[in-house]
């Protein structure tokens, strides 16, 4: 591992160098190998590390970094990350929202402590089971045993009401089931998911509106069309790579989450743009025009993902990764190792929102990583 660490800084270099013979409007397939690869993993991951020493709380900002930055554990074993992870564990107490009596637990949008079972304080928990999976020790998943525990036995479904929770929590409910045991988190999975399609997924198109106060025609961009959020669309694609990726072969409803995720990669191809990115409004290019990072990012890693898996067909889109993949190098990622272009924190495309080169997050940069470990891992079995 060390030795790969010593050629970073010349392949990450090398890479940019290659990628400067082509224009970011003119974005051809370049040879490209998995050590190239891997140095722009840690030329990003190292940057966003060395940039942000301070931890921040557990919430799904900060979380969504986290999960990209343990597959990039899981892929390389680097212990400079996982340490990086763990402190951020640490910090904020193995917990998400902090509120002790199950009495005053909350699942609407909320930010205080107790907010305890709304999804965006829940999916730190992917992070935390990951860790205990690599140094089991009871205080990492505690937390999360009780908060998930009870919420599988309080008797609704209506948790996963917007499309970005099912990104948050829907792996965790997996991650459960592997260190419990329980199929009660695989049954709520499906309850809670089903519950989720019935009010913010287009049986149509095959993708997600964001929630339902963004379901048409209610809701319409500027010029009447259906208004699909790109990176709302991403959580749940790259969600439902996740849960494939855990989920028991054995399953039910297997098939299901399956098909989901197979008509919605037939739907987002169709939308690509030239470049290789996904506008910010899926289906209206005028609604926010323009590069996007972070939805390109989850659609990239979920293709590659789907292809690596055997659950795409490598002909039908592995231009799409592929081009996915190029936007993702040569424009999102800058000479530095910023991650750019990534939509600010919000919910929607926002007309006349600027997104350039010096938009940054860590979100953003957590699905950057997700999709450079898949790609590493294409071009490692090619």
């Amino acid at each position: 591992m060390r030795l790969i660490h010593l050629h970073t800084t010349f392949l990450f270099i090398a890479g940019l160098l290659a990628s400067s013979c082509s224009s970011p409007g003119h974005l051809t397939a370049e040879k490209e190998n998995a050590a190239a690869v891997l140095s722009t993993i840690h030329a990003v991951n190292r940057y966003w590390q060395s940039n942000n020493p301070e931890h921040g709380r557990a919430f799904w900002d900060n979380a969504a970094y986290h999960t990209g930055n343990m597959e990039v554990v899981k892929l390389t074993g680097d212990e400079t990350y996982r340490q990086y992870s763990e402190a951020w564990a640490v910090k904020n107490d193995w917990k998400g929202a902090t509120a002790a009596n199950p009495s005053e637990w909350k699942y609407s949008y909320g930010e205080k402590p107790e907010y305890v079972l709304f999804g965006d304080w829940q999916i730190c928990f992917q992070t935390y089971i990951d860790l205990y999976q690599l140094n089991p020790a009871e205080f990492k998943v505690a937390r999360a045993k009780e908060v998930m525990g009870y919420q599988v036995k309080s008797g609704r479904n209506d948790y996963w009401w917007w499309a970005d929770g099912l990104y948050m929590v829907m792996p965790v409910m997996v991650k459960m089931y592997k260190i419990t045991g329980d199929p009660v988190y695989l049954d709520k999975l499906y309850s809670w998911f089903t519950y989720a399609n019935s009010i913010m997924y287009d049986s149509t198109e095959h993708i997600y509106f964001r929630d339902a106060r963004y379901v048409y025609p209610r809701h319409s961009t500027a010029t009447g069309k259906k208004d699909f959020w790109a990176r709302g669309n991403g959580w749940v694609f790259a969600g439902l790579a996740k849960v494939l990726q855990d989920l028991p072969v054995t399953d039910p409803h297997r098939e299901e989450y399956m098909q989901t995720f197979r008509q919605m990669a037939e739907t987002l191809k169709q939308y690509q743009q030239p470049e290789g990115y996904w506008t910010r409004s899926i289906m209206d290019n005028a609604q926010a025009p323009g590069y996007e990072t972070s939805g390109t990012a989850f659609f990239t890693y979920g293709y590659f993902w789907g292809i690596n898996n055997g659950y795409l067909d490598r002909s039908a889109f592995l231009p799409v990764a592929q081009k996915g993949w190029n936007f993702l190098r040569k424009v999102a990622l800058q000479p530095d190792g910023k991650i750019g272009y990534v939509q600010p924190i919000g919910e929607r495309a926002i007309p006349g929102q600027v997104v350039d080169k010096d938009s940054t997050s860590n979100f953003g940069v957590g699905a950057f990583l997700l999709a450079a470990c898949e790609r590493y891992r294409f071009l490692e079995r090619k």
